[in-house]
């Protein structure tokens, strides 16, 4: 059977399943590439801004600002406009601008679950919408039954079933996948955000001791 005649025979609930298939394809080549534009060289340029950090802030914040597509460089580039404020409120900033970057990471995947749940469902109406027309041109008392029409609501009950079942495992099988990079990503931005606050820390209390207190500039 061609795949006309496979669409064709799973009756009217294949409309709605090829939607689905449309859609989650298409959702999980833009995730594909999400992904892969961030993790290909995130990691290295995260490593280069804490090292030049440490000796000078300034020079890290340019550097970062040119992976600003990044999103755990956003996060950093917001937390770090706080610059000289104590530790605590940068820490108060750092997670908050975390907080409002998790949904993109996240995207779609309100959409996969929809997926997932409805298409076995649309198989299974397909599957009693088949059998009701199979046992609809079935005439107790007469000898014969219409045998094509007996067969042809079978095959678009399991057809039906059969398409079902396959959008929501590949939809499955992708939202996972996007799923475990999410945890990546979100364990990488836990890892570096500790990082970042303990040399923000550093150079905050190194000013604070460079600066003089109130009675010595009385003095002077």
């Amino acid at each position: 059977m061609s795949i006309v005649q496979v669409f064709r025979a799973g009756g009217v609930v294949m409309i709605p399943l090829l939607l689905f298939s449309i859609a989650a394809i298409a959702l999980s080549i833009e995730r594909a590439l999400f992904w892969y534009r961030i993790s290909r060289h995130q990691r290295s340029v995260i490593r280069d801004f804490l090292r030049v950090y440490r000796s000078d802030s300034l020079t890290a914040a340019e550097r970062l600002q040119q992976h600003s597509t990044l999103p755990i460089a956003r996060v950093f580039l917001e937390a770090l406009e706080l610059d000289g404020e104590p530790p605590s409120q940068f820490r108060l900033a750092l997670e908050g601008a975390a907080q409002a970057e998790l949904p993109f990471l996240r995207r779609f995947n309100t959409v996969f679950q929809t997926i997932v749940a409805v298409s076995p469902l649309l198989g299974l109406l397909g599957t009693i919408l088949g059998l009701i027309r199979s046992f609809a041109t079935i005439r107790l008392g007469e000898v014969g039954a219409n045998a094509t029409a007996v067969t042809g609501g079978i095959s678009e009950a399991l057809v039906s079933t059969a398409a079902g079942m396959v959008v929501a495992i590949f939809t499955l099988v992708a939202a996972n996948l996007f799923r475990g990079l999410y945890k990546r990503q979100v364990s990488m931005l836990q890892e570096y955000s500790s990082q970042l606050e303990v040399l923000y820390g550093r150079h905050y209390y190194a000013k604070q001791k460079s600066q003089p207190t109130s009675e010595e500039s009385y003095a002077h």
